[in-house]
């Protein structure tokens, strides 16, 4: 089953803090991602996360239908079914939620767990992501604590942002954001700490200066050290127990050494997300610039229908996004360690 039991997510959290290791979290918006994801995983042996916005279940559910609850149903089954086959363990879980999408996102997908569980069956998404950053800290966390409670009921992890993300994901668009924000200070991981501290598991996107989308290196201004201070705070004050599970989100162009900075202060968790878009997309273009004359029918000719068969640029699309998050893997240091088969 190597969709995690709670339990066993509990356990590949815990082995990425103690290994000094994260999990590559890939966005996906189609079986074929999904198939790259768990081909990534297991050509690695690694255990790993998978994730889905409200964008993307919106895609996932077609045209016609449009619904970001639908879609992101059919996802996650889709990828409890399709995980069945691998020797790895991944979790679902969904990325990016503002206040204004809890009551049409969140909160059905945790009633459906809950209904889920209520049958007898495993939970449909293991953790889900709040994004109340921009929210003043206050309501971020009063909103924080409501979901972790019922998230809490149903053995799911909810993760929660302090502090902004500069640029632009999935149709939301940060980038007018003072600068003194995308960086979260001691003080304000000591507030996350004593607001949400008994209620339930979290992980914590604690925020150093990341921005979503690609740029070249030196454009992006990461402060790790921002993260060691503000564990050092928190554990200074509660104990060793109190160490955040943290989570890296905007990576793309970050140093190999940054990344593996974030890794001693905390980060067991990474979005890959914009780098595999470009991974999936590349060698489709490759493919329809080699093959003008066949995908297309011109001047009245038949093409090629080998060609312009879906399948064949899009199993490149999946071998290219495996090999992107295969690389992640090596990068986050999570290669070689699956828990699957001591769970």
């Amino acid at each position: 089953m190597p969709v995690a039991t709670p339990e066993q997510y509990h356990a590949m959290l815990d082995s990425a803090q103690k290994g000094a290791y994260a999990y590559p979290a890939i966005n996906v918006t189609s079986i074929v991602t999904i198939n790259g994801a768990l081909k990534a995983f297991a050509d690695k042996r690694s255990d790993g996360i998978i994730q889905v916005s409200h964008g993307a279940g919106k895609f996932a559910s077609g045209l016609n239908v449009s619904d970001m609850v639908t879609g992101a149903v059919v996802l996650a089954e889709a990828t409890h079914r399709l995980a069945e086959e691998y020797d790895i363990l991944v979790a679902l879980h969904t990325d990016h939620c503002q206040p204004d999408k809890v009551d049409s996102f969140l909160k059905p997908l945790i009633a459906e767990t809950a209904r889920r569980r209520e049958a007898g069956r495993p939970n449909l998404f293991q953790s889900h992501m709040l994004d109340a950053s921009e929210l003043p800290l206050d309501q971020n966390m009063a909103l924080s604590q409501d979901l972790l409670k019922s998230c809490a009921e149903n053995e799911i992890i909810l993760e929660v942002e302090a502090g902004v993300v500069g640029g632009e994901e999935d149709g939301v668009d940060t980038s007018g954001q003072s600068k003194d924000k995308l960086y979260t200070t001691p003080d304000d991981m000591l507030q996350v700490y004593e607001s949400l501290q008994g209620l339930g598991r979290y992980m914590f996107a604690a925020t150093f200066g990341n921005v979503h989308g690609s740029y070249k290196p030196g454009v992006v201004k990461l402060r790790p050290e921002i993260l060691k201070n503000g564990q050092e705070a928190v554990i200074a004050k509660y104990g060793d127990d109190a160490e955040f599970d943290l989570v890296f989100h905007g990576g793309s162009g970050s140093s190999l050494e940054e990344i593996r900075e974030t890794l001693d202060y905390g980060v067991i968790k990474m979005n890959i997300d914009t780098d595999t878009q470009y991974a999936f997309t590349r060698p489709i273009v490759d493919h329809m610039m080699k093959n003008y004359d066949g995908v297309l029918k011109i001047d009245g000719e038949v093409g090629n229908k080998k060609a312009y068969d879906p399948r064949v640029y899009l199993k490149l699309a999946e071998a290219a996004v495996a090999e992107r998050l295969g690389q992640a893997c090596d990068d986050l240091r999570s290669t070689g360690n699956t828990i699957f088969q001591k769970a």
